[in-house]
């Protein structure tokens, strides 16, 4: 049985300097904006239209869709508070969400992560064949929370997992709660989740926007618990993203977000962040002068696993994708015909 103490001792934290917002009052975690978020504006703004259906019901619990609209992020009294406007389908669709606060981590999901959510990480890592979720050149993941609702009556329930370099590691169960009205809150390690579906605004019905969303899902984690180590890393990176209920389908609801006019991106194992323009992380910044390294383009974008070959697997990712951005190669956010000139033409060791 998890302790209290197990993941964090696993985590093997050292001292941190303490991060916090300019008021001295923390957010309370019930799924609704507040005021002491810093900076007032989002820290992310979603600019994709969602792919998982816009929620038009505007009630507290139950939802006909799923999107990412705006981040805010702060840190109060040693906790990380985490408001992501928006809205989580009640069909068991999952809020997956990845921070990065200290040295080493996970660049790709390997394929013996903790067993949490019936082995969510594990369906999006590597399954043998090199290869697994792939975020962004300068984004390594720490720690893992996922959260969900659905049933009747509607109900929440949320996983956490630390992610270490090599894998293996610690994860749990934290609890359920009731959108709207009773937040997850787990008082073995800290963390609170909360959910209030009553969004009609934001990335659906037309709109490519998420600015101004005030209701979604909120989070409150330790930076103990995160394992967050000033003396490496003092500025916090987020992704978040949703996903079908099987862990088994990314959206094209990300923060940051992607593209414009992205797809949906499908088979989570076959997707690397860092072939997509931009960074697919926002960052809660803490100092103003620790540098994050540019997201460049890799040698080889064709080598969708990773093993120095332009193969008959990475040809398989391609047509697996095809009329999506899962194999985009070229940086246009459409796997086609260009696509496959790529790899066509780059058969053999990388170079």
């Amino acid at each position: 049985m998890l302790t209290p103490m197990s993941i964090v001792a696993a985590l093997a934290v050292v001292p941190f300097a303490l991060v916090s917002s300019a008021s001295s009052q923390s957010p309370v975690v019930d799924g609704t904006l507040d005021a002491v978020y810093v900076p007032a504006s989002d820290l992310s703004t979603q600019s994709v239209t969602t792919g998982f259906g816009d929620s038009t019901l505007g009630v507290v619990d139950a939802a006909n869709g799923s999107e990412l609209d705006g981040l805010h992020a702060v840190v109060n009294g040693g906790v990380l508070y985490l408001f992501l406007g928006g809205n989580l389908e009640s069909n068991f669709n999952k809020l997956e969400l990845f921070i990065d606060c200290r040295s080493g981590g996970q660049n790709r999901l390997p394929g013996n992560n903790p067993d949490v959510d019936y082995n969510a990480l594990n369906r999006m890592g590597d399954d043998g064949s090199g290869n697994g979720l792939t975020f962004d050149t300068c984004f390594s993941a720490d720690f893992y929370l996922t959260t969900t609702c659905g049933g009747t009556p509607i109900a929440m329930y949320a996983n956490i997992a630390q992610l270490l370099t090599d894998g293996g590691g610690t994860g749990a169960y934290i609890g359920t709660g009731t959108p709207g009205s009773v937040a997850i809150d787990n008082a073995e390690f800290g963390v609170k989740v909360a959910i209030n579906n009553s969004n009609v605004a934001g990335v659906g019905g037309g709109s490519s926007s998420g600015a101004g969303v005030s209701t979604g899902i909120e989070i409150a984690i330790p930076l103990t618990l995160l394992g967050y180590d000033a003396a490496t890393q003092k500025n916090i990176k987020i992704c978040a993203a949703i996903n079908g209920g099987g862990h088994d389908y990314l959206s094209n609801q990300f923060l940051a977000p992607l593209a414009p006019l992205s797809n949906n991106l499908a088979e989570p194992r076959n997707v690397n962040l860092s072939v997509i323009d931009g960074n697919q992380y926002a960052v809660l910044v803490v100092d103003a002068n620790e540098p994050d390294c540019p997201a460049v383009p890799p040698a080889c974008p064709a080598d969708f696993n990773g093993d120095g070959m332009i193969d008959g697997s990475d040809l398989a990712t391609v047509l697996g994708g095809w009329g999506t951005s899962s194999g985009d190669c070229n940086g246009d956010s459409t796997t086609d015909g260009s696509d496959l000139a790529v790899v066509l033409s780059a058969w053999g060791p990388c170079v």
